[in-house]
């Protein structure tokens, strides 16, 4: 490799290839087609600090098959789902069952970033945050949000 002299913005380049996190607006560039309704950046970071907060006090399913079990079962919660997971096969049958028990669910841009989030170095497409009264304020507030973005509840076809 070469160097370049007087190349300032080459150098900015690289320092963000170096250090492993991608922008938000990156991580929109893998989202699959059924990522639909998708979190905004500061409620994908919300939803990342309640995830935390739930992995603490142990109040969180991970992944598809415990995560529909206990959907099944009748648990109540959030359900987050990895916008980037492929192929869609493997959960898009997740937000019909939210739907048809009126859960609230929101994607967000990256599988990988949610495993973190639940503490793991493996990527996770799906996690459910149960409610709990450690992080009582927090799960609320994005509750809330999630619920502006249009899902938890039935809303009948228009046509």
């Amino acid at each position: 490799m070469t160097k370049i002299k007087g190349d300032p913005e080459g150098q900015e380049v690289q320092a963000e290839a170096c250090s492993g996190e991608r922008t938000y607006h990156e991580l929109l560039v893998n989202l699959n087609p059924i990522a639909q309704p998708l979190a905004s950046r500061r409620l994908t970071r919300k939803l990342y600090k309640c995830i935390k907060k739930a992995v603490k006090q142990k109040q969180i399913r991970r992944g598809v098959k415990e995560v529909q079990k206990f959907v099944n079962k009748g648990e109540k919660g959030i359900m987050v789902l990895a916008g980037d997971t492929l192929p869609v096969e493997v959960y898009c049958h997740l937000p019909v069952m939210c739907e048809d028990r009126n859960l609230p669910y929101i994607y967000i841009p990256s599988k990988t970033d949610l495993g973190a989030a639940a503490g793991s170095k493996r990527p996770t497409c799906v996690i459910m945050v149960k409610p709990h009264e450690e992080y009582q304020e927090a799960y609320e507030e994005c509750l809330e949000e999630v619920l502006l973005h249009g899902t938890g509840t039935l809303e009948p076809a228009k046509g």
